[in-house]
């Protein structure tokens, strides 16, 4: 994958990361502290939190085709760091009530619940492109293939 569709496809992830960081952190932070106010500063944070999410995406960066193997030992490897990076954020956060294990686990499987949606809704993209791809050469062989038939009468 060149670098250039690699960097375009990181803009595309983290308008993913920040909605869905949104809700998570829409449903967290009612099901925690549903009487706390946030002032305006508080909307960034999403943004803050999917930027930083963007960093350790980069370990799946290869100037060539990974093989499966691979791709899963670099997903691992991602989603390892982006629970580091999450927890840091958490425990230097003094808003996050890291002292309470349910918090510091909700936090956890938030972070792997969007991990799985993010590559859900990244196969079903590339799924949609690998099909309308396929679809697009199997039309120009029937037009190569008419051709030839007409080229030979």
């Amino acid at each position: 994958m060149e670098f250039k569709r690699f960097l375009v496809d990181k803009l595309s992830l983290f308008f993913m990361l920040s909605t869905l960081i949104t809700i998570a952190v829409s449903l967290i932070g009612s099901s925690f502290d549903g009487t706390a106010s946030l002032g305006y500063g508080s909307l960034l944070v999403p943004v803050k939190y999917a930027g930083l999410c963007l960093l350790p995406t980069f370990v799946t960066w290869s100037g060539h085709e990974l093989s499966l193997q691979e791709l899963i030992v670099r997903k691992t490897l991602m989603l390892v760091l982006l629970e580091a990076v999450i927890m840091w954020i958490a425990w230097t956060s003094p808003v996050i009530d890291t002292g309470n294990l349910q918090v510091v686990l909700t936090l956890g499987a938030s972070v792997l619940v969007i991990f799985l949606l993010v590559n859900l809704f990244l196969w079903l993209r590339d799924s949609a492109e690998a099909k309308k791809m396929n679809e697009d050469l199997a039309m120009l062989q029937r037009f190569q293939d008419a051709g030839k038939t007409e080229a030979q009468n």
